[in-house]
C-alpha cells in the first residue's frame, strides 16, 4: 500500500511481517534525532522522561498514517538532516565568533 523508497526497501529485505515495527523504530529513531536537533531544552530528568514517553506514543499514531502511503519516515530523515546541517553550521559560526574575540 506505501509507496515510499523505505517502504520497498524493508519490503524487499526485511519482509512485510514486521513492516510495522520496522517503521515504528525508524520514526522513534528519527523522531527523537529531530527533536534532540530542533527543540530539546535543558529539561529535568522527570520532564524528559515524560516528553519521551509521549514521543514515543506519538510515534504510534505517524506509523499508521506511513502505513497508509505516506512519507513520514522519509520526511523524518529529510528533517533530520536539515537541523544537522543547520547545528554544524551554528557551532562554525560560534566557534568562528569566539577564535575572534
Amino acid at each position: 500500500m506505501g509507496s515510499g523508497i523505505i517502504h520497498h526497501y524493508i519490503v524487499e529485505y526485511i519482509g512485510e511481517d514486521h513492516l510495522f515495527m520496522s517503521f515504528y523504530i525508524l520514526n522513534i529513531i528519527f523522531g527523537i534525532i529531530s527533536y534532540k536537533l530542533g527543540f530539546a531544552r535543558e529539561l529535568p530528568l522527570l520532564k524528559s522522561i515524560i516528553v519521551y514517553i509521549l514521543l514515543i506514543i506519538g510515534m504510534f499514531v505517524i506509523t499508521i498514517f506511513n502505513l497508509l502511503g505516506l512519507p513520514i519516515t522519509e520526511s523524518l530523515i529529510i528533517i533530520s538532516l536539515v537541523l544537522a546541517i543547520y547545528r554544524y553550521r551554528m557551532y562554525r559560526e560560534r566557534k568562528a565568533r569566539q577564535e575572534e574575540e
